[in-house]
């Protein structure tokens, strides 16, 4: 500080502070903090009142659509208003009246003489046909039945809350009276009874406002969506074969997966996350497996001129768009592309083969496309070592490994530790790769989850929470790398 002061003096200093200050505040601090209180909400949906505000819409609509049935049966008309017949009421020829022609009997007309029936003879069935109770026996109460109506359905005070794991109810959580529209009771009740229902859950709806606004809306139950298990349902065949596999049975090792019941439970949410973390881990040491080597060429085993036309033909491949060059991969891929391609006309194989559905090939694609994150950091260390170290180890007879190990990895680690951090961030973030590379065909990574949590399901809080929480789990494993590494904060000013 003291040197930053004596240099530029303390109004430049001021200013320098204050923009990277606001910088930070504007780009970093306050999304973040938006983030996190969005994580900390629970989703509008999930609240108390907009349960009984579902449920006064559908008593309400219930009560719409029954009174269409109503009005026919008010002016003596047996059919009318909805005409919805339902599967019982509809008359079905019985197999022993319909005319089924035999082979020996049935007359093939040629296309030349085929007669084509004109719509004035085709044989329509009329409505009128259809076996349905008439509006007035419906209201009279003769009639028990009505079509299948999706609101009146839906239009009980015995409706189930958001829970952990408890089973509550809106009619006992709120004292209310049990209340259902009975499609087996005479359509005036329905209409009386899912206007209380309405009126009641407007009621509620109006004094759970009140109770909302003045009550805490934060709490952790959006994280628990990421750990919560979910009911897959399989054949005994099918759960069989699964639990035949060596990844099934690393999942239920770990307790990702489990059954119950007879029963088969999966931590979508914790599998997923489980799973992107090992492919971005595994990415990050192929990339270290393939940059080490290319920066340890171009910064102490290469002559200086040579050096710059292998840095050039590293750089210049990265000018074009990074979502060109995932595409461009495509075309090497594709069951028609360059690799199947060469591959048929060498005769090795005969189908094509899917790269699509390999995880290996992402793994590829993504140290392509973050190579310059991992060679560079090693490059600026490596070459600030002195070759006259390296000198030295020869001679007093190291190998090659032993020269690497004792002498250029030390040296190199404050670059090699960005580099990995760098590319291990990337690649866990990655989206575009998985998502054009795979085109569905591979389990998600966890990036996608988030962005259809955002926009496919519009649950925001859930992706909230899960963005907040990959976040912390992604910074824990760089800051247990850097431990193992004994890198400190300060090391990375090595790298520049």
């Amino acid at each position: 500080m003291s040197e930053l002061l004596r240099t530029y003096g303390k109004g430049l200093v001021a200013v320098f502070f204050t923009v990277v200050l606001g910088w930070a505040l504007v780009l970093i601090i306050l999304p973040q903090l938006a983030m996190l209180e969005r994580a900390l909400t629970k989703p509008k949906r999930q609240l108390d009142s907009s349960i009984a505000a579902s449920l006064e819409q559908d008593a309400a609509n219930c009560a719409n659509i029954l009174k269409q049935y109503e009005a026919p049966a008010q002016s003596g008309a047996s059919d009318g208003g909805l005409a919805i017949p339902s599967a019982s009421a509809m008359a079905v020829p019985s197999p022993s009246t319909m005319a089924v022609p035999s082979a020996s009997t049935m007359a093939v007309p040629s296309t030349s003489r085929m007669a084509v029936p004109s719509a004035s003879t085709m044989a329509v069935p009329s409505t009128s046909k259809v076996s349905a109770p008439s509006m007035s026996n419906m209201r009279t109460g003769t009639a028990t039945t009505r079509p299948y109506i999706l609101q009146c359905d839906r239009a009980t005070t015995r409706k189930r809350m958001v829970s952990d794991g408890e089973a509550l109810y809106l009619n006992e959580l709120h004292d209310l009276p049990l209340l259902t529209v009975s499609a087996e009771t005479p359509i005036g009740q329905q209409i009386e009874t899912a206007q209380k229902i309405a009126a009641l859950a407007g009621t509620l709806y109006q004094g759970l406002l009140l109770e909302e606004a003045s009550a805490s809306r934060l709490s952790l139950g959006n994280f628990g969506a990421i750990a919560k298990p979910v009911l897959i349902p399989r054949s005994a065949e099918a759960q069989a074969t699964l639990d035949a596999t060596l990844s099934s049975r690393l999942m239920t090792l770990v307790g990702l997966r489990y059954s119950e019941g007879g029963n088969s439970y999966q931590r979508i949410g914790l599998e997923i996350l489980t799973r992107t973390l090992f492919f971005a881990v595994s990415a990050t040491a192929l990339a270290l497996l393939v940059c080490y080597p290319i920066a340890y060429k171009v910064a102490l085993a290469t002559p200086a001129d040579r050096a710059v036309w292998l840095m050039l033909g590293l750089i210049i491949p990265y000018a074009i768009v990074e979502l060109m060059r995932i595409y461009a991969w495509t075309a090497i891929i594709d069951n028609n592309g360059l690799i199947n391609d060469l591959l048929f006309w060498a005769g090795a194989i005969t189908e094509p083969i899917q790269f699509k559905r390999s995880a290996i090939t992402v793994f590829v694609v993504i140290v392509y496309t973050y190579v310059l994150f991992m060679v560079f950091p090693i490059y600026n260390v490596m070459s600030t070592l002195d070759r006259n170290q390296i000198e030295a180890a020869r001679d007093l007879g190291a190998s090659s490994a032993r020269l690497h190990w004792r002498v250029i990895i030390p040296h190199a680690k404050p670059g090699i530790a960005v580099g990995c951090i760098a590319t291990f961030m990337l690649a866990a973030g990655a989206f575009s790769v998985p998502r054009i590379i795979s085109r569905g065909l591979q389990s998600e990574w966890f990036s996608q989850t988030i962005y259809n949590k955002f926009f496919e399901s519009e649950n925001s809080n859930i992706g909230a929470a899960y963005s907040v929480a990959y976040t912390l789990v992604c910074f824990v494993i760089v800051a247990l790398f850097m431990w193992a590494m004994r890198t400190r904060l300060k090391d990375f000013a090595r790298v520049q």
